[in-house]
């Protein structure tokens, strides 16, 4: 079996998600009673979010690939970053990583592409959402990407981290997120959603909402990881 190493804590709560979820994909996809061996690192969420702020993607970058080189060191022989947000650097990280990595973004890709979807919201922090990442990934299947009014991102963006970074999944965000979802059916057309920020799928458990699929990249990232973690 290969080793998974995580780059983890960006933020806490969405590791302790990717922990579980790996550990239960692997055990539905093996016989044996077995539990998987994994390596997680996890790294200080504030510095990330201070690279982010200052756009020091440079800086952003060498942090990852440095806290990376100790996945590596101990044992890893891939790896992924448990987070969307610090997928601005995934491509330099990538071609300088002393591992291969999983991209969140591509797998999503690969996953929307499947469903036959071509016209998604994306949900994410401010940082996700007005990058290019996600549509240079998407735009390659000719699969459009379509944002919340500013309003609606600001909003995402707050509660995202007042409240499900630190744990709070409060039954009111939950309705405006769902209130959210609806505008853009209305007036956008949109045949689903991408959940681009891996504490979304924790306060928006349901597979769906009035028709209009959720794509959870935590899910998709996981199930790539345990593939690949197989023989």
């Amino acid at each position: 079996m290969r080793t998974l190493g995580i780059i983890g804590g960006l933020g806490p709560e969405s590791t302790i998600d990717y922990y579980g979820r790996i550990i239960a994909l692997y055990r539905e996809r093996t016989a044996d009673g077995s539990y998987p061996q994994f390596i997680i690192n996890s790294i200080d969420m504030k510095k990330g979010l201070d690279f982010m702020d200052a756009n020091n993607l440079a800086g952003m970058a060498e942090y990852l690939l440095e806290e990376i080189g100790r996945l590596a060191q101990a044992g890893a022989t891939f790896g992924l970053i448990s987070a969307n947000t610090p997928h601005i650097v995934f491509d330099e990280v990538a071609s300088k990583s002393p591992i291969p990595l999983i991209s969140i973004v591509e797998a999503t890709c690969a996953a929307a592409k499947t469903r036959k979807l071509k016209r998604l919201a994306l949900f994410g922090t401010r940082y996700t959402m007005q990058a290019t990442f996600y549509p240079k990934v998407f735009s390659r299947e000719e699969i459009e990407l379509l944002l919340p009014d500013a309003k609606d991102q600001d909003y995402i963006h707050d509660k995202y981290f007042k409240e499900l970074v630190s744990g709070k999944f409060l039954p009111e965000t939950r309705a405006g997120l769902l209130a959210i979802v609806g505008r853009m059916k209305a007036n956008s057309d949109i045949d689903g959603l991408i959940l681009a920020g891996t504490e979304l799928p924790l306060i928006l458990r349901d597979s769906e909402h009035n028709g209009i699929p959720f794509l959870d990249t935590t899910e998709i990232h996981c199930e790539a990881a345990v593939t690949e973690m197989l023989p």
